[in-house]
């Protein structure tokens, strides 16, 4: 059992609190940090929770803590790991890990040399259907990934710090692109180093300092490609994406807008219908299990059950720091307008990795291009030369 202190009594530690006792049925939010105390008291009143306080540190060092989770805005979340390390106190932390990579690789540095669990709370990583199509990758059913795009785009953050540039570190793309980054790694390999990254962005809509719009391409050092979509000023709900290419297959996911259920009502007795929806009148789209749909009861059961058995969980520190250094590149790139290099100073995965060969030898003397049945029943084969170059078809 799992004794957590939550720092942070907003929207997504509400959220990570209700999956910490709806999943593995043992774990409780014993403890509750908020900044101002009528926050504090409602919050331990709704989840039960045994103390609270105004004070961060108060909360991290309480004798029956076992573990803290940090659900914060981004500028606190170095404070809050660092007393962590000084308590020798397990942590979690919500996306994005810092908000820069210089951050990250710090509060990464502080959990190791402290010697204690740290995970990442990455829960786009943990939804049902990424876990089900990552097996089918892992397990080679699309061949050699080539291609790994991701989307969320929606209306906007619900807190107001998520607008202000100093807290937050950045706009869509810090909040936003850390999911659809890792996502893309889990699809290329985590091991695969990202190298480069181009990036358009831009304040389209919102009267803000940070950009409210953003796409990317992510270079891999194997030739492969990330790609990420990234806006706070989609109108519709919350759209989340993913499509996944590879030599011998393609996955596409819709994780929310679309998911199966679709309700028409007046208004009448409408309520609340789903994160970020706009709306609770005419076509609706409904979530059946909010919590569950967007990984968080998966990922607090990986996190739980890694800091027990004393191994890694999916998500790490590490993992946290290569996204901010991502991060980094796409923001160095919109700026520039050119292709900028991922910083990476401590890199953990392959090295020295080039693109595959391209060729898929037929036979002696031919390369094969493609193979098709047409439609008039043919099976018919595009060849290529090895000696001149030529382009020729056949029927087998």
């Amino acid at each position: 059992m799992q004794k957590i202190a939550m720092l942070g009594s907003g929207f997504i530690g509400r959220f990570y609190a209700e999956s910490i006792h709806g999943q593995r049925s043992r774990d409780r939010v014993t403890a509750i940090y908020a900044r101002r105390e009528a926050s504090a008291r409602k919050f331990a009143t709704d989840y039960g929770c045994d103390f609270w306080s105004t004070n961060m540190e108060e909360v991290i060092a309480h004798p029956d803590t076992t573990m803290v989770c940090i659900a914060l805005p981004n500028n606190v979340h170095e404070e809050a790991v660092l007393l962590c390390a000084k308590h020798k106190k397990a942590v979690l932390c919500t996306k994005p890990l810092g908000r820069t990579a210089e951050e990250a690789l710090r509060m990464m540095q502080a959990v190791e040399e402290a010697g204690i669990f740290g995970g990442y709370l990455e829960d786009l990583c943990y939804t049902p259907k990424f876990l089900k199509a990552l097996e089918s990758v892992k397990n080679g059913a699309l061949g050699r990934i080539l291609w790994a795009k991701s989307r969320e785009a929606h209306p906007g953050p619900h807190s107001e710090w998520f607008w202000d540039i100093e807290q937050a570190g950045g706009g869509c793309i810090l909040d936003l692109g850390c999911h659809c980054i890792e996502i893309a790694r889990g699809f290329i390999g985590k091991d695969i180093k990202p190298v480069e990254v181009m990036c358009w962005a831009d304040t389209q809509v919102k009267p803000i300092d940070a950009e409210d719009h953003a796409i990317a391409l992510v270079k891999y050092e194997n030739g492969a490609i990330g790609q990420f979509e990234t806006s706070w000023t989609f109108r519709g709900g919350m759209d989340l994406r993913d499509e996944v290419m590879g030599t011998e297959g393609t996955i596409w996911i819709n994780n929310f807008l679309r998911t199966g259920l679709e309700m028409y009502t007046s208004g009448k007795g409408a309520d609340y219908v789903a994160e970020k929806a706009e709306s609770n009148t005419g076509w609706l789209f409904p979530v059946g299990d909010e919590v569950n749909d967007l990984g968080y009861n998966h990922m607090f059961t990986d996190m739980f059950n890694a800091a027990e058995a004393g191994r890694e969980p999916a998500e790490t520190f590490y993992d946290g720091y290569v996204v901010n250094a991502v991060i980094d590149a796409a923001y160095r790139s919109s700026r520039s307008k050119q292709w900028e290099p991922v910083q990476l100073p401590v890199w953990r995965g392959q090295e020295g990795l080039t693109k595959p060969s391209t060729l898929v030898d037929y036979d002696d003397d031919h390369y094969l291009i493609k193979q098709e049945m047409t439609h008039d029943g043919r099976n018919k084969l595009i060849l290529k030369n090895k000696h001149s170059g030529k382009i020729s078809e056949r029927d087998v």
